[in-house]
């Protein structure tokens, strides 16, 4: 066996760029799907515990699963497109700066690079070796945090959080649609808190945080919520009685 043995090369960890974007979408989706989890499950909770009818019931889930995913998909829309909007401004400033003053776009770089922990002559090589090369991706990473090969489309949002609301929803709607009349309370009130245990799980893991801590939150906050919506329930279809 030789001793002149060439160590493996170490296993570098890859770096999407786009890896955080994927990232906070699919937090996105799950904390859409809370939200058709939550306000459908309450708002059926209530209707059933009135005494309405399975039509009614149906009706009222259905209304409420389009209401909140257009909802959703609105402000969603709205709230992207506004941010891709500003994104844009500052992209088109950025240029702006570097055609228009370079020297103090390189000083700003070269400022940057230090607070990174390089020395000044390594920086000032840096940033000019960027300048030389891509000097607008490296402005509008290091400074603003926008990567400008990869704007969030309005239009996928809205359509992600219209979808992961009805996903969510659909889990108390069934419950309370399939399940007899008489245990329709138990069915949906089993069906969410088991849904949101799973919601606060995923969540949690793809936060990096407590799991535990994470589904108890959701579970008292889904509780409480079922809870009040149960009692308003009957009282108002005491009261129409």
């Amino acid at each position: 066996m030789s001793d002149n043995i060439i160590p493996a090369a170490p296993k570098v960890e890859p770096h999407d760029a786009g890896q955080s974007a994927k990232l906070n979408w699919l937090r996105a989706g799950v904390l859409g799907a809370n939200d058709g989890i939550v306000s459908t499950a309450l708002l059926l909770l209530g209707v059933i515990a009135a005494g309405s009818s399975t039509g009614a019931i149906a009706t009222a889930g259905v209304a409420a699963i389009i209401a909140g995913a257009v909802s959703m998909a609105l402000g969603e829309y709205v709230s992207v497109s506004t941010q891709r909007d500003t994104e844009r401004a500052l992209i088109e400033k950025e240029k702006a700066e570097l055609r228009d003053y370079p020297a103090e776009e390189h000083q700003e770089l070269v400022h940057i690079l230090r607070s990174y922990g390089m020395s000044d002559d390594i920086a000032h090589d840096a940033a000019t070796s960027i300048h030389d090369a891509d000097p607008l991706s490296a402005h509008l990473r290091l400074e603003l945090g926008i990567d400008g090969e990869d704007l969030t489309s309005p239009w996928a949002a809205a359509g992600s959080s219209a979808v992961s609301f009805m996903l969510g929803a659909i889990l108390p709607m069934l419950a309370a649609i399939l399940a007899p009349r008489e245990s329709g309370v138990w069915a949906v009130t089993i069906v969410t808190l088991i849904a949101l245990a799973i919601t606060g799980f995923v969540s949690a893991k793809l936060s990096d945080t407590n799991p535990v801590a994470a589904t108890l939150r959701l579970l008292i906050g889904g509780a409480l919520g079922l809870v009040v919506s149960y009692f308003i329930g009957t009282f108002f279809g005491g009261v129409v009685d």
